[in-house]
């Protein structure tokens, strides 16, 4: 009982700064795209940045908690064989019909869970339901960031099956939290997208085909760098952290031709298109009347049930798995 209430202890002073290692991204990505509305929009999301850009995280603390969600986050097409980007339904009850629900939760459901969190946003704005737009337009953009991952396609998720465990944090969370000051986040104003449902696909199949890269160049690199300099300490949460290195990740994104760039650059972009067709299609309602305050920022409210399923685990594995049993242990604390 000690050696359990140590651990809780340690988990609840730690998780706050260990966990926000993985969500930098997502919290960046839709702040930027807020910028990026029209003005009739821009009122009621730029008085509430605050909300958009914090509760970004929400669907991924949702993870462990609510049975349905983890499948949200992530497809993995080599389950459903050769090409099953370019041959899986686009539409979900076609794709039911095809394999069974079940068989789809198991390998993923990204794209169809963005189709339809983008309906409910259509709903919320057409019923100007402040809080639901605004829960909603964080959720949809997480999903959206999610799905411009190449690692958020595969089963390889994490690179456990080609020996690179710790290389989904590495691309999208070390990455962006060690150069995205420098990236250039300007895309231009928000556009319409005729059919969502097909442009989300669009943007997994583009995410796919970059996969081999992400997979690949870490390899090539990894054997040119020795492990003093592929890995570095730093303090976190006053422990003394094993990470990639500062030139080891720059090397990455350079022979990656900026890949990580790009992709932080479309995911802004597409959310902010999606935003804007969900409030076209419901009608442009007036949005002024909704800006009389601002939403606190508070923590979602999450109720626990059965345990979940399908649950990844790579947030916050920043590098593979440190040697030392001390550190070690304590990484393991806040590990879900």
């Amino acid at each position: 009982m000690k050696k359990l209430f140590l651990s809780l202890l340690v988990f609840f002073f730690l998780s706050d700064v260990l966990v926000a290692w993985g969500f930098f991204a997502h919290r960046r990505i839709n702040r930027l795209a807020v910028y990026s509305l029209p003005p009739e929009m821009l009122g009621l999301f730029k008085e509430n940045i605050q909300f958009i850009t914090e509760n970004a995280v929400n669907p991924d603390r949702r993870r462990y908690a609510v049975m349905g969600e983890a499948e949200k986050h992530y497809i993995d097409l080599e389950a459903f064989g050769d090409s099953a980007a370019y041959r899986l339904p686009r539409y979900w009850q076609d794709a039911v019909d095809l394999y069974t629900e079940d068989t789809l939760r198991r390998y993923g459901i990204g794209p169809w869970n963005v189709h339809r969190t983008t309906i409910q946003l259509t709903k919320a704005f057409e019923e100007k339901n402040k809080k639901s737009i605004l829960r909603l337009a964080a959720d949809l953009g997480h999903y959206i960031g999610d799905l411009n991952v190449p690692l958020h396609t595969t089963r390889n998720y994490n690179g456990q099956l080609t020996g690179q465990v710790g290389i989904h944090a590495f691309w999208e969370s070390r990455v962006p939290e060690l150069l995205s000051d420098d990236f250039d986040f300007f895309v231009g104003k928000a556009s319409y997208i005729d059919n969502t449902q097909l442009a989300i696909w669009e943007a997994v199949i583009q995410a796919h085909t970059a996969l081999d890269s992400v997979l690949n160049v870490e390899k090539i690199l990894s054997d040119r760098f020795e492990a003093d300099k592929k890995y570095s300490f730093e303090e976190r949460g006053n422990i003394n952290t094993r990470v990639y290195s500062k030139e080891f990740t720059t090397a990455y994104h350079q022979a990656l031709d900026a890949q990580v760039e790009r992709q932080m650059r479309k995911s802004v972009k597409m959310i902010a298109d999606f935003w804007y067709t969900a409030w076209i299609n419901a009608g442009q309602p007036d949005l002024k009347e909704l800006q009389r305050k601002p939403m606190e920022v508070d923590t979602e409210e999450i109720h626990v049930g059965p345990k979940p399923q399908n649950i990844r685990e790579h947030e916050g594995y920043l590098v593979q798995p440190d040697p030392d049993p001390r550190r070690a242990f304590i990484s393991s604390m806040w590990r879900p």
